[in-house]
């Protein structure tokens, strides 16, 4: 407890801030939505770089958003899961050479292994909100990423495509439970 803030009155507040985290999630699956397009019409090279690039705007975007939504985009100071936000949010680009090198085996590999790094970037997510549900949704991004990298042979795309929808039905869930919660954020116990 730093600064006098119980762990619970953090996650309290970061799930209030961050709308039970649906604006960071609708953020995220409309740019892996934008790059799984480019990779069904256009090439594989263009969904890369629009997820890569897309990918570093994804915090900035959100908020953007968050404030645009008339809310605070950031977080109190005094909040002790701070450096574990800035900590959680440099896990994907530092681990991105993994799906760099994946890719340079297999091009279809790309997606699916980029699925695994966020899928595993959301675990500490589970703390930071004191949501479990985003174990959820590590899980099933893990679990697809591993089933279609095994399984989706010549299919480039098709792990872009479920991310997207992925972390677009988990946004539109959070969303749903942030309002059913009047603001204050999802219940730590909501699944």
């Amino acid at each position: 407890m730093r600064g006098g803030m119980s762990v619970a009155a953090a996650q309290s507040e970061v799930r209030a801030v961050f709308m039970g985290g649906s604006v960071g999630q609708a953020v995220s699956g409309l740019i892996w939505a934008a790059s799984a397009g480019a990779g069904t019409w256009a090439s594989p090279r263009h969904a890369i770089v629009i997820l890569v690039v897309g990918g570093m705007f994804i915090f900035p975007l959100t908020q953007l958003a968050l404030r645009l939504a008339g809310g605070r985009a950031t977080l109190d100071r005094a909040n002790p899961l701070n450096s574990l936000a800035m900590q959680v949010a440099f896990i994907v680009p530092l681990t991105l050479p993994v799906a760099g090198a994946a890719a340079l085996h297999h091009l279809n590999w790309f997606y699916p292994a980029v699925m695994i790094l966020v899928g595993a970037h959301y675990l500490p997510f589970m703390f930071l909100y004191g949501m479990r549900s985003f174990g959820i949704l590590a899980a099933a991004l893990m679990a697809g990423g591993i089933g279609i990298g095994l399984g989706a042979g010549e299919s480039f795309e098709l792990g872009g495509w479920v991310t997207a929808a992925l972390l677009l039905t988990f946004a539109v869930w959070a969303g749903l439970a942030h309002g059913r919660t009047g603001g204050v954020g999802v219940r730590p116990d909501a699944a």
